[in-house]
């Protein structure tokens, strides 16, 4: 049962104690927005050709403007509506990614996106707010004292990780996980059980590469990264399958300390770095800034999910503590693995890099769960639990 949709019932602009809001939290956001629209703002002007395919900063900057409102819209969210219909939010989200299967559009072999009026749509991306919220649902009463407590939690992440590997999107994959594994420890999990749990998914990924249900372009791509520590097979293999390996670290190396100056960088020039506006935005940062500049806009971003988890603590609602810091952990792993990615640490796969990166769905998600965690933590319920932050 889904009880009322009433938006009286969903929204409260009242119940909001604006005083309390981290707006520290949000300007962190918002000047990361700003940097991201300078960025693509440089990369269109740098074009060489107006071709199909090219950045287009006029269509991210109407992507903001439209997302944006987003954050206000979480906020008002009355978080005893918000507890009290996770499970039915999860299930929205799933049916979400299972409608790509019937309307969504195909590219690059595969079909993630749906058509929706401003942008196309991608569904995994709200999938894992969606699996946030059901985590911290189940995990608000959770103390880890029987097999149980563990076993549904992590068929909570099976269902969507199974229904978004089919797609493919090994992206979003790559942040259910660690998103799950996080929000376990701050639900009290030992590291023990974590432990088991991270060694058991590992067996269950070799059984299923043993039993050949991996793809063979998956298992491709995890030897070209393998491949692609040995400069000299990188080389050999640029205008193949590392090709897109090679390109981000030309780029990378390219800035130098200091960076060649915005615009300036080869990645605009002459456009051999593909997706240089979404998933390889580091890339693109670390060339025009340099190694100084992308260590600064690694500091500034980090501070993000260090201030939510902080502002998690001083909650004293579980469900509201579990939300705000599976929020945290969004970011935090959105930056960890784009990264990674870019400088050749994980396989190549698609992931944005939320704020700076084009891309519709990532802006929508982003904002929206910004907004849910400054709304949870502006409530302050009066409810108490009796553990801390983690018990001890």
């Amino acid at each position: 049962m889904i009880g009322s949709l009433d938006p009286r019932q969903i929204f409260s602009r009242r119940s909001v104690r604006w005083y309390a809001v981290d707006w520290h939290i949000l300007l962190v956001a918002l000047v990361l927005v700003a940097i991201g629209l300078v960025l693509q703002s440089a990369m269109d002007a740098a074009e060489p050709l107006r071709t199909a395919g090219g950045v287009d900063y006029a269509g991210h900057k109407k992507k903001v403007l439209l997302t944006l409102p987003l954050v206000g819209l979480g906020m008002c969210l009355r978080p005893g509506w918000l507890r009290a219909h996770a499970r039915f939010l999860y299930v929205l989200s799933l049916m979400l990614v299972a409608a790509v299967w019937v309307v969504g559009v195909e590219r690059n072999n595969a079909r993630r996106w749906i058509p929706v009026p401003g942008f196309d749509l991608q569904p995994s991306e709200l999938a894992k707010l969606g699996l946030t919220l059901m985590l911290a649902a189940m995990l608000a009463k959770n103390r880890f004292e029987t097999l149980s407590d563990t076993f549904w939690p992590l068929i909570a992440l099976v269902i969507p990780l199974g229904m978004v590997a089919a797609q493919p999107d090994l992206g979003t994959a790559l942040t259910l996980v660690p998103i799950t594994l996080g929000l376990l420890y701050l639900a009290g999990a030992s590291g023990t059980r974590i432990a088991t749990l991270v060694v058991t998914g590992a067996l269950v990924g070799w059984t299923a590469h043993s039993a050949g249900l991996v793809q063979d372009y998956q298992l491709r791509r995890v030897e070209t990264w393998a491949a692609s520590f040995d400069p000299e097979t990188l080389v050999d293999e640029k205008h193949g399958p590392a090709y897109h390996t090679y390109q981000a670290r030309v780029v990378i190396g390219n800035g130098s300390l200091w960076g060649r100056g915005l615009g300036n960088g080869v990645a605009n020039e002459v456009r051999h770095l593909p997706e240089r506006d979404s998933d390889s935005v580091f890339a693109v940062v670390a060339e025009e800034f340099g190694w100084f500049g992308a260590m600064g806009l690694i500091a500034l971003y980090a501070l993000l999910p260090i201030l939510l988890l902080i502002s998690a603590s001083r909650q004293r609602d579980r469900f509201s503590r579990l939300v705000v810091g599976g929020v945290a952990l969004y970011f935090g792993c959105h930056l960890v693995i784009h990264i990674a990615v870019n400088v050749g640490m994980l396989p190549m796969t698609g992931l944005t890099l939320p704020f700076l990166s084009a891309g519709g769905s990532s802006l929508l998600a982003s904002f929206l769960a910004l907004g849910v965690a400054l709304g949870l933590s502006a409530h302050h319920e009066r409810a108490l639990d009796a553990d801390a932050f983690r018990p001890y």
